[in-house]
């Protein structure tokens, strides 16, 4: 048996998800960059190059990876198309490399290197035999110059060498590590939620998708791209809720929109009140005109009367007594609607049914999906039906809506959703925000998980919310757009500042727009579009708030002071932060700037313009005073220049 001659060990490279049994997430035009300790026995040089390629069969390319110190090394490549990529990396022994130092050592000692030139011409040889084109020639005449005395360091030769290394005992990482690259909506997108029900003009009138667009200008003015719409499908009357969650209706009530199915059909089926699926075509072509894309829902559930409980009763699971169990998360029940049975022995009969729903609204324009409660439903289901859909249609979108347990977050961002709702919600002091968004962005969490910052929910008014006024909106409205590149609002409730809870202690609204059709005055003077507005404006014009990466938290002496900044690669655009967490009192205090980080000279002054106020400011060194006021300067959004 042949001895191995790979002496180059590869290890500890990054990105890699488990392994490497999950893929990291990118976008069109990001780099990857890739690290590894890569090293060997003895003294030798090493080179080692990066490969990389689009798709599973596409054809491999390189490019060099440079040493970083102590055995780490760096290489990277730009992803710029809307496909799956796949990368590894490759290390040996480079005699020429060893060789080249080594006589630039003598040379600078004044040796001999008569004999050092002459194994530098033979190396020079059989680099000229695995040459192409003229560099054969080119190698063969310096070869020659060197077996004349001539000294040969020159850079040039060097570059010519590499091109051609003996590879033939190089050791080859064990795996090829996979990138998933989605378009750049998955990195960067402000959400407008809404319920076409309640589009309608006429107070207590259902709403249509043609009452829909006429909001569609009103929402592209605040600065939103995505319109997500909840459940459009008909809803179940059997168990329907009540107002404000009641256990039985009363003739007039519209019922949730999350017990999905009746009599008019199921999950591929449109709420007749809504209109039609043309008009619903239609709802998506005007709100591509507005710059807006509709994200639908995605609810794997039942109400009684879907059809799927007539045609396949085999989908459900029964208890003792031959019924079926209703959704429960308790102390919440939810007698409206039944789970699916994803383990039964039909499985893969109502996998693939499944599956065609999202097919179904893909093939009538939808590009994105809100999923609810995904884990809730098997890991493995998301993993085959996502990875199908991804493979036919590489522009979707996902959106995971699990707010449980951090691992069990984490997994299904590995197993493929593009975005995913996170703890942002219920994270209000400053180490809170600081510790969490540490972990967002500056950890493996980074290369697979993109949040997606929601400052309230038809499911969720916070406590902050309920208490802290209109300052509390304007505060977590800022938080939300430069902490994350993505994030969202349920509206009007949040721009008109709703805050009133069914009990307290209740994170539910009273009288909550799940249950009931609302009729919003979005031209009261109390609505904060035009702040939103604003904000997203500032959004749109500095790429610093488009990538949830680079960002960095400064120090300030107040803790109810956050003062944050996020830049972009190269530092031309930097964006310094600063937020009131207060939202009664005026709060004051000191920054402690991280001048490295803004790209300034801390020898000189520097101008601070605040974005929201347009008001500029000059300052000087790390050291410079806040103030901030809830009601009518809750927050600074600087541009920084020098």
């Amino acid at each position: 048996m042949a001895l191995p001659r790979a002496r180059v060990v590869i290890e500890s490279v990054r990105p890699q998800i488990d392994d490497g049994r999950f893929p990291i997430k990118r976008v069109v035009g990001e780099s990857v960059v890739v690290e590894a300790d890569i090293f060997a026995d003895g003294h030798d040089e090493l080179s080692c190059r990066l490969w990389y390629r689009q798709g599973a069969n596409g054809p491999w390319r390189e490019t060099p990876m440079l040493p970083l110190g102590n055995d780490r090394w760096r290489g990277e490549f730009r992803v710029t198309e809307l496909c799956n990529y796949h990368y590894t990396i490759e290390g040996w022994v480079d005699p020429f490399r060893t060789w080249r130092h080594d006589l630039i050592k003598r040379l600078e000692a004044g040796q001999n290197v008569d004999a050092d030139l002459l194994m530098g011409a033979a190396l020079i040889e059989k680099a000229a035999e695995r040459a192409t084109g003229d560099d054969a020639g080119k190698l063969l005449t310096w070869a020659q110059r060197l077996r004349q005395g001539e000294s040969a360091v020159d850079e040039d030769l060097a570059d010519t060498v590499f091109r051609y290394p003996d590879v033939q005992f190089a050791t080859r990482y064990s795996k090829d590590l996979a990138v998933v690259v989605d378009r750049e909506k998955a990195r960067f997108s402000a959400w407008y939620e809404i319920f076409p029900r309640s589009c309608s003009s006429e107070p207590g009138q259902h709403g249509t998708f043609r009452d829909c667009e006429g909001w569609l200008p009103y929402i592209a003015s605040m600065g939103f791209d995505v319109l997500y719409l909840p459940p459009i499908h008909p809803i179940g009357r059997t168990f329907r809720k009540g107002r404000n969650n009641a256990a039985s209706a009363v003739p007039g009530d519209v019922g949730s929109p999350w017990a999905i199915g009746a009599k008019e059909g199921g999950h591929k089926s449109i709420l007749p009140e809504l209109g039609s699926i043309e008009d619903f075509r239609r709802l998506v072509a005007k709100a591509a005109e507005h710059g807006l894309e509709i994200a639908l829902d995605i609810a794997f559930q039942c109400s009684h009367e879907h059809p799927y409980l007539r045609d396949h009763p085999e989908w459900f699971r029964k208890r003792p007594d031959g019924t079926i169990q209703y959704a429960e998360n308790p102390p919440k029940k939810y007698q409206d609607i039944y789970p699916l049975d994803f383990d039964t022995p039909n499985r893969q009969e109502l996998w693939e049914e499944l599956q065609s729903v999202m097919l179904f609204w893909i093939g009538h324009g939808v590009r994105i999906f809100r999923v609810d409660n995904p884990h809730t439903k098997p890991f493995e289901f998301w993993e085959w039906a996502l990875t199908g859909i991804k493979e036919k249609y590489p522009g979707v979108l996902f959106l995971s809506e699990a707010f449980t347990r951090p691992r069990v977050m984490n997994w299904l961002a590995k197993l493929g959703f593009s975005q995913s709702y996170t703890y942002f919600t219920w994270r209000h002091s400053k180490e809170e925000l600081t510790a969490y968004f540490t972990e967002l962005t500056q950890t493996e969490v980074s290369e697979y998980l993109r949040p997606n910052l929601w400052t309230n929910t038809p499911d969720i008014l916070t406590g902050y919310l309920q208490t802290g006024g209109r300052p509390a909106f304007t505060v977590r409205l800022t938080l939300a757009a430069t902490l994350g590149a993505n994030y969202g609002i349920y509206g009007p409730a949040f721009e008109l500042s709703e805050n009133t809870p069914y009990a307290p202690g209740s994170e539910e609204y009273l009288h909550s727009e799940k249950y009931e059709i609302k009729h919003w005055d979005v031209n009261s003077a109390l609505s904060l579009k035009e702040f939103i507005g604003r904000v997203n404006r500032i959004r749109r014009e500095n790429p610093a708030l488009q990538s949830d990466r680079h960002l960095h938290f400064h120090r300030t002496d107040n803790p109810l002071l956050i003062c944050y900044s996020k830049a972009t690669q190269d530092k031309s655009n930097v964006i310094l932060n600063v937020v009131n967490l207060d939202t009664v009192y005026t709060q004051s205090g000191w920054t402690d700037l991280d001048l490295f980080a803004l790209n300034l000279d801390p020898q000189q002054e520097f101008e601070v313009h605040d974005l929201l106020s347009e008001n500029r400011y000059r300052w000087r060194g790390a050291r410079n005073y806040i103030e901030l006021t809830p009601n009518s300067a809750p927050a600074h959004i600087f541009r920084t220049r020098q």
